[in-house]
């Protein structure tokens, strides 16, 4: 039964506080007035004739001396008129009470009308956002807010909600855009593989036969390699959920003497420089992040090339240092975005299907940290990655 009583809605539940206020204010005040009022005549009705107390009981002097049927006519009139202005003072405060008691009703009204109409203006920007919530779709994120007013914690709440709109805005488009990518690698091997095979069948020269298996086996190492990235990133994206100790020298170390015999190979200068310090994290999630950066540092590079590896542990950074081709300013922030290449596809294997810094930026995010690239004049990128 209470809770029936209770206004269902925010804007009822501030007209009744804002009205109710206002109506203890107004009886208050009412109350307040009586009193002073009464007080003040009795004051002044006591103190207009000599020997009576406000209460209107004659207290002459010598009365008590004189029998009761010889008090003087003079004193029996001066009692009339205390009597008389008794029952006009009374009568006065009864008037005002009553005419406090419809004032205060007709103001009981008016302020419970004032209070609906003040909560409206205070919920305005509520009903907005519900609004523009209740409007959202896939295809109309870019609609916002736009509250104007003076600033305040409704207009934070509007413009929060705008920001947050916008990363959501930016998330949904970066989805949309990874799922179109990752649909056209994944139908690419399929096209090579079914073009081999038909070769294949036209022509069973054992060369070509040969050709064809290593083809295959090429594209389908391809595959595996991009269905891992993506399962990686799904899974970087989700967050960790598990953290440990890392310690991020040692694992620098173990990768880089894995890649030492390619970069060898390849004629690319391999140089580390590392201060040992840990990072809280996933072991394997940073060791992917490693392998990315040195992989992609080796494979983007030229012949006589180099690859400098640096841990600082006053600036808790991984800064990874390759020459290579000029890369453009401009494009340097796409290349963090999934399947964004500098130059056309190339299909070596474990390249990575154009997610190696889109994987590093997605770990590094995991881990509370950061990955930013700056292009080398003379050809390359300069990789800085730091951690919390």
């Amino acid at each position: 039964m209470i809770r029936r009583l209770v206004p269902a809605t925010e804007r009822a539940r501030l007209t009744a506080l804002y009205g109710g206020l206002l109506l203890l204010a107004g009886c208050v005040l009412v109350g307040v007035i009586y009193v002073f009022v009464q007080y003040g005549l009795d004051h002044r009705i006591g103190s207009a004739f000599t020997g009576v107390v406000p209460g209107g009981q004659a207290t002459p002097r010598s009365s008590a001396t004189l029998p009761s049927d010889l008090v003087p006519s003079e004193r029996a009139g001066k009692y009339a008129r205390t009597q008389v202005v008794q029952v006009v003072a009374a009568t006065t405060l009864d008037r005002l009470l009553t005419v406090s008691g419809i004032a205060l009703a007709v103001f009981a009204v008016l302020s419970m009308l004032l209070a609906w109409w003040m909560a409206g203006r205070v919920l305005r920007p509520v009903g907005l956002i519900t609004a523009t919530a209740r409007k959202l779709s896939g295809e109309n994120l870019h609609q916002r807010i736009d509250l104007k007013g003076p600033p305040g914690e409704l207009k934070q709440l509007a413009d929060t909600f705008d920001e947050m709109l916008g990363r959501i805005e930016q998330l949904v488009g970066a989805q949309r855009r990874f799922a179109a990518n990752a649909a056209h690698e994944l139908r690419t091997p399929l096209a090579v593989q079914r073009a081999a095979a038909e070769i294949g069948l036209v022509d069973p020269d054992p060369e070509r036969i040969r050709w064809i298996r290593d083809e295959l086996l090429q594209v389908a190492d391809s595959s595996e390699h991009l269905i891992e990235s993506l399962l990686l990133l799904a899974a970087s994206d989700q967050g960790l959920e598990h953290r440990e100790p890392v310690t991020l020298d040692d694992r620098v170390t173990t990768v880089a003497e894995e890649h030492r015999q390619e970069a060898r190979e390849r004629g690319i200068t391999l140089t580390t420089a590392l201060e040992p310090f840990t990072v809280e994290g996933d072991p394997v999630l940073l060791t992917h992040l490693i392998r990315n950066l040195v992989g992609n540092a080796i494979r983007y590079n030229h012949r006589d090339g180099t690859l400098h590896v640096a841990l600082v542990a006053a600036d808790r950074t991984l800064r990874i240092t390759n020459t290579g081709p000029v890369v453009p300013p401009d494009a340097v922030a796409d290349l963090f975005e999934p399947f964004r290449r500098l130059n056309e596809r190339r299909h070596a294997p474990g390249e990575g299907a154009g997610l190696g810094l889109a994987l590093v930026a997605s770990i590094a995010r995991a881990h509370g940290g950061a990955a930013t690239a700056v292009a080398n004049p003379g050809g390359g990128l300069a990789v800085t990655v730091r951690f919390p």
